[in-house]
């Protein structure tokens, strides 16, 4: 599933690639989804390559190749097909219009062993991926994991958490909060696009998000960069 970012960019790139035979160029590209920096734009291009949608040419100056469309578009499908894709939409103002995520149904009781707890997506705990998505399934939680609040459960993936004990393909649940402590493992949403899995670190007026894993470097943010999704509460794993 993409964030509704990822697929205004993917579908802006396909239009562009079959009207004029070449891809945008990030200006272009940076302009058609009202971003503010380049660098927006090469989460995006990163996290659709990752997730099979592009793929980048080698030796070739902004040579970009769609490998695939989502909900069932078909690419290189012609003009006035019932499969070309549609065009941006906009809002006032020309920004590309965002869906946001539905929120996640509260947890169930399902016995007196057990409480069902919505699982939203994927999370990253290393290479971005992408925002939260949507309600996908339930997973069975014990009751003695999760404090009092809402929670909800992501598939981790990535490995920059790994010493705190967190492993690509474990379960992470998060009780929904915005606000948390200096030291904790947060899911973080960065610039309305990124969602990562990350320790929180205060640094006077800035935010840092610490990874758990000396391959990666601490990422500084201003506080308008950052929203707080949430907080660790417990790690579910199957062997």
């Amino acid at each position: 599933m993409l964030t509704q970012k990822q697929k205004d960019l993917l579908l802006f790139i396909h239009e562009r690639l079959q009207k004029a035979g070449v891809p945008p160029s990030f200006d272009e590209m940076k302009d058609a989804l009202d971003l503010k920096s380049k660098s927006g734009i090469h989460r995006l291009i990163t996290a659709l390559v990752e997730r099979g949608f592009i793929r980048r040419l080698p030796h070739r100056a902004r040579a970009i190749e769609v490998i695939k469309l989502p909900d069932g578009m078909e690419v290189g499908a012609a003009d006035g097909d019932t499969a070309s894709p549609p065009t941006l939409q906009t809002i006032e103002g020309g920004m590309s219009a965002m869906r946001q995520p539905a929120p996640p149904p509260p947890p169930s009781i399902i016995n007196s062993q057990s409480v069902s707890v919505p699982v939203m997506g994927r999370i990253a705990a290393g290479t971005p991926i992408s925002a939260i998505q949507d309600h996908t399934h339930d997973i069975d939680c014990p009751p003695d994991l999760l404090s009092a609040g809402e929670h909800y459960a992501l598939e981790v993936r990535g490995d920059s958490m790994i010493e705190a004990g967190i492993h690509d393909g474990d379960t992470v649940i998060i009780r929904k909060v915005n606000t948390a402590n200096n030291g904790d493992i947060i899911v973080a949403l960065v610039e309305k696009e990124e969602a990562t899995l990350k320790r929180l670190r205060k640094k006077g007026s800035a935010i840092a998000l610490e990874a758990a894993n000396p391959a990666y470097e601490t990422r500084i943010f201003s506080p308008d960069q950052v929203d707080i999704q949430g907080r660790l509460v417990g790690l579910i794993r199957r062997y």
